[in-house]
């Protein structure tokens, strides 16, 4: 990476950060103040104050080291973990507060709100973040408004049963006569679980069949891709090949000498026109080798390749090739204000699902650690997002503040979850935890937090290392 390239990306990842941070720690520091706590310390940055304003009790500073922050309230230096991480983490405790101002001497239902508040804050910028997107600039792929083109269909299942094969074009679905993609997919919504009549046209001639409708995960939450993948019928998206936006190291796909900018016009003798048609042949195929041929610069090219089972960010694996592609057309609609909030509530559940979804996968030991990024991942996704444009890197910071905001919520102590696991132990104890089981339980954790920081860096480097 060029030197002036890495310090834009280095510019743009402290700026996201810092917003991300700026918003947790307002969100403690305002129920801090509505609740009497007195607040000492108000810093964007750990360690070394750099520069800063004095303002009443509070020292509103910026820190050295941009990758985190913290609110320090009246009370905090008795805490011994604090002391050892020189003010690196947001604990609020001592078992000894000195006036009605400091943390410790609030009812613990309040201090449980402001340990509540910074994800709060987090989960309230994720919402109208995605709101500002949805009324200004919601996207819609544009296939779903054309002919129910199909690009690829599911070996042995219904759709290939019926004998609909890549390049038919569906008629009629149920009542309806030349549906557009979206229309299909509201078709089979409403009759999930049963048979529906539809017709096809193929070289010319129409074709009649029954599809069994089944949404492939749960009923209740339907996915439709995962819906129409269950069905058989993956759409054509576009007319244009699948396009390489960037390629992960360590993949089929950088072994294989793919490159940004690359069209992937056939995979054997297979031309896929989206990302899902591409994962449902290499599925199908059960992984194995298979011939590229790419576009570059004007010159078709042939490489080998051999799919290996990667994850897919969605808490489990596949087949995939390891490059991130260019998104197929789109059409840009403004939503009026009250649904452009229902649309960002219902992105963002999904996205806390597909989080929650993960974090059981590496529980379960479905998903490897290994696809955890930490500062240089997340500084290479909000390089790509930015280059993509301001509503795709507004997108991104909302995942971003939803992520901190459920991360601080996990039962861990030194995070923010884990200061309200001890406040509800002590509120049903009706005492203090004992300080020095404190102290112990803090020392393990920031032993471990240290480590995991340590190997998910360490993951990072790795990934930017050149493979063969």
């Amino acid at each position: 990476m060029h030197p002036l390239h890495l310090l834009v990306v280095a510019v743009e990842f402290t700026i996201v950060l810092g917003i991300m941070v700026l918003v947790h720690e307002f969100g403690h520091f305002a129920m801090a103040k509505l609740c009497g706590v007195r607040v000492e310390t108000f810093s964007i940055g750990f360690g070394p104050r750099l520069f800063g304003v004095r303002h009443g009790d509070t020292d509103y500073r910026i820190s050295l080291l941009p990758l985190g922050g913290y609110v320090k309230m009246a009370g905090d230096n008795d805490n011994p973990a604090e002391r050892r991480l020189d003010e690196g983490f947001d604990l609020h405790g001592s078992d000894h507060p000195q006036d009605p101002a400091e943390f410790n001497a609030r009812p613990r239902w309040q201090r449980v709100l402001i340990a509540l508040a910074g994800p709060v804050a987090n989960f309230i910028l994720s919402l109208f973040l995605l709101t500002v997107v949805a009324r200004y600039h919601h996207q819609v792929d544009q296939y779903l408004d054309g002919p129910a083109v199909v690009d690829y269909v599911v070996a042995n299942s219904s759709a290939a049963r019926n004998g609909i094969t890549a390049g038919d074009t569906i008629t009629h679905i149920g009542p309806d006569a030349n549906p557009t993609w979206a229309g299909v997919l509201d078709d089979a919504a409403l009759n999930l679980n049963r048979d529906l009549a539809v017709s096809w046209t193929h070289n010319g001639v129409e074709h009649t069949g029954s599809l069994h409708i089944t949404s492939g995960g749960d009923d209740n939450e339907l996915d439709p891709q995962q819906m129409m993948q269950s069905i058989g019928l993956i759409p054509k998206e576009q007319s244009e090949p699948v396009s390489v936006f960037s390629v992960a190291s360590n993949t089929p796909a950088s072994r294989a000498g793919l490159q940004a900018g690359d069209a992937l016009e056939r995979i054997d003798n297979f031309a896929p026109h989206s990302v899902y048609a591409l994962l449902a042949y290499l599925q199908d195929r059960g992984g194995a080798p298979a011939v590229l041929t790419l576009q570059r610069r004007g010159q078709s090219l042939q490489t080998p390749i051999l799919p290996e089972k990667l994850d897919n960010g969605a808490g489990s694996v596949q087949y995939r090739l390891g490059f991130t592609n260019r998104p197929a057309p789109i059409k840009v609609v403004k939503l009026p204000l009250s649904t452009a909030f229902r649309q960002s509530v219902k992105d963002n559940l999904q996205d806390a699902k597909l989080i929650k979804r993960v974090l059981k996968g590496m529980f379960t030991r479905q998903v490897s650690v290994r696809s955890l990024s930490g500062p240089v991942g997340i500084a290479q996704q909000i390089d790509m997002a930015t280059q993509l444009g301001i509503w795709t890197l507004l997108q991104l910071m909302s995942t971003i503040s939803l992520n901190l905001g459920i991360f601080n919520l996990l039962p861990m102590p030194l995070l923010d979850g884990g200061m309200i696991v001890f406040l509800l132990i002590e509120s049903v104890i009706r005492r203090d935890v004992n300080m020095a089981i404190k102290e112990r339980v803090y020392q393990v954790a920031f032993v471990c937090l240290i480590m995991f920081a340590m190997f998910v860096l360490f993951n990072d480097i790795t990934k930017l290392r050149p493979h063969p």
